[in-house]
């Protein structure tokens, strides 16, 4: 039996406002305690991510095999060209969109402060 529930995923960030409202736009829901140094994101269907001020954040570099990428989010799209041109839209930065030709079915990005999410076909 489990001791622990998932309460929220938080992400270190220069700036938590700017961040939260970056993942407000991809995944909709509802900025609360839009603070200075934290902001919390209410998502569609219970969820929540948080955003803590980290002034030195140094982002994961990505792909690399010396150094680690910390985390990354899978996103689920019905349509990854779609979805993609949206978040460049909104501020994201391709790290890997080259889909092999159509026989991958995701592509990586990262966020404003840098951390990697992949687009992944529903």
């Amino acid at each position: 039996m489990p001791i622990a529930t998932l309460s929220v995923i938080v992400l270190d960030c220069p700036d938590p406002t700017g961040l939260a409202r970056f993942y407000e736009r991809l995944l909709g829901g509802e900025i609360k305690d839009d603070g200075e140094d934290w902001v919390d994101l209410y998502l569609p269907g219970g969820q929540r991510l948080a955003f803590q001020r980290a002034e030195n954040l140094v982002p994961p570099r990505w792909p690399r095999e010396d150094a680690s990428q910390q985390l990354h989010l899978d996103l689920d799209v019905p349509d990854v060209a779609e979805a993609e041109e949206r978040v460049l839209a909104f501020g994201a930065r391709p790290l890997d969109v080259d889909d092999d030709g159509g026989r991958r079915d995701f592509r990586v990005y990262a966020d404003p402060a840098g951390h990697p999410f992949c687009l992944v076909k529903a």
